[in-house]
């Protein structure tokens, strides 16, 4: 399968490449990315041959439906890091909370959040790509808290691969901090910078983008990629964990094949909620996906009246760090493929230059037949914690701004899917907050609260971060990122 560029061709690159292509080099002509030139369809009878299949089956041929140009032992090896999960047989449970409301949970990978369930199959690929072709990559990543620990994990001491990281100083939890800051491999760099997420990722664009900075690499034998979801490699992993979510309501007599259901997914920038797209147009039953959004609403400004418009908007800390994003580099997939090329490239473009831009009439029309949005603020999502767990389910605060949006957007006679983006551990303070009313509590005292009230234990891997060292201490200006990035090759 070929992938194209979302923006159109410069005239410089090729108008089309193949899977591995866009993988390693994901950034396109005028700053697009790459997507599929067709989004493939499954066959009628896919869902039934694969509800008594495993993960790993599943996954193989999904990727066999998208005819991705990966050697099948390289694949293996991809699909065999799920035996890192805490159930191989089933990495992603999906628990019912309600009469039609299932959670599925994606964070019982290495990491505790659902960037594993892409980036530990993308390190193996990426990493065994540039061993078979001699080539040695610098992999660059932003994160908001949870990538940044993910892709670090996933590329520890991998042959021919750098990685350079990119956090914002405050903006991650503290167990997200010392997930990055401990790591001491010497393929790693962690760089916090004095900002926000969206600060980091306009940096790690721009170095994408930059011919001087890929210039500059070359000289030192280096080529570039990313780990954030601009990559097509992490989306491709991400769809299929909607597949599967819905095999086990129909696995679990919940729902009968066929059935639509509501997909009800945490945004920030986007990646996730583009995989549940992406696997309704393949052919998933879905009635609607649902974005789910924090204070930094700006998902639901957009599809709710078509306006997105960043002019008189600031960046505010929330309870939910991960999607504290205002500009969410994975709509512009969608924006391709509901209105082409050359429109994309011109609502990009005065995203960019004006920090706004408005969909017609019918543009506006055809966002809303795809999906519905609505935002949940902290106290909100403290109520929601705070309910839920009287009822038994302990959810982190990305999760509970999913029961808003359920509640608003979704027909309660149907079911519904939310996607629990991390573990409870990720986000103790605010979780103790939400059931206690303590304040000022840090991480560790946290988890012992938490841990006390819902009588489990708080995780040794995560209890351990408190004890290592700290190996990672770089902290600049986002003017001084390129330098240092640099100085770490």
């Amino acid at each position: 399968m070929n992938f194209i560029e979302t923006r159109g061709n410069d005239g410089n690159r090729p108008d089309r490449v193949s899977f591995s292509q866009a993988l390693l080099n994901p950034m396109a002509s005028f700053g697009g990315i790459y997507a599929p030139q067709e989004i493939p369809r499954l066959a009628d009878d896919f869902l039934a041959e694969h509800l008594h299949q495993d993960y790993q089956s599943l996954a193989r041929d999904i990727l066999k439906v998208f005819e991705v140009d990966i050697a099948d032992d390289l694949l293996e090896s991809a699909l065999a890091t799920y035996e890192r999960f805490d159930d191989p047989a089933n990495p992603v449970p999906v628990v019912r909370i309600g009469d039609r409301l299932h959670v599925s949970e994606l964070y019982h990978g290495p990491t505790r959040a659902f960037k594993d369930m892409a980036l530990q199959p993308f390190g193996v690929i990426l990493s065994g790509l540039a061993q078979a072709r001699d080539e040695h990559y610098l992999i660059m990543a932003a994160t908001s808290g949870d990538t940044g620990p993910a892709a670090l994990d996933t590329f520890r001491n991998k042959p021919n691969i750098k990685v350079a990281c990119l956090y914002p100083d405050g903006g991650t939890s503290d167990v997200q901090r010392l997930q990055m800051v401990t790591e001491d491999a010497d393929n790693l760099k962690v760089i916090g910078i004095h900002g926000n997420f969206d600060d980091a990722q306009a940096a790690l664009k721009r170095l994408l983008g930059s011919d001087v900075f890929r210039a500059t690499l070359v000289e030192r034998h280096t080529q570039l990629s990313a780990a954030n979801s601009v990559n097509f490699g992490r989306i491709i992993f991400q769809l299929i964990y909607h597949v599967h979510s819905y095999l086990e309501l129909v696995r679990q007599e919940r729902v009968e094949l066929g059935d639509k259901v509501y997909l009800v997914v945490p945004s920030g920038n986007f990646g996730n909620a583009l995989g549940g797209y992406y696997a309704w147009r393949m052919g998933l039953p879905v009635e609607k996906i649902v974005i789910a959004s924090n204070a930094n609403n700006v998902l639901t400004d957009l599809i709710q009246s078509g306006s997105y418009d960043l002019r008189q908007r600031r960046l505010i800390g929330t309870s939910s760090p991960a999607m504290d994003i205002l500009k969410s580099s994975n709509v512009e997939r969608v924006l391709f493929h509901l209105f082409g090329a050359e429109r994309t490239r011109e609502l990009m473009r005065q995203l960019d230059e004006e920090h706004y831009y408005q969909l017609n009439r019918d543009e506006v029309q055809a966002m809303q037949e795809l999906f519905c949005a609505d935002f949940c603020t902290d106290e909100e999502g403290k109520s929601y914690i705070k309910e839920y767990f009287a009822q038994g389910y302990l959810m982190d605060p990305h999760t509970a701004t999913c029961m808003k949006a359920h509640a608003s957007c979704c027909n309660q006679s149907a079911h519904a899917i939310v996607y629990s983006t991390a573990e409870w551990t990720k986000f103790s303070p605010s979780i103790a907050n939400a059931l206690t009313g303590e304040t000022d509590s840090h991480d560790l005292d946290a988890l012992k609260t938490i841990a006390g009230l819902a009588n489990i234990p708080v995780p040794e891997r995560i209890r351990q971060l408190f004890d290592k060292p700290v190996a990672q201490k770089t902290l600049v200006d986002k003017e001084d990122i390129e330098q240092e990035v640099l100085a770490f090759l």
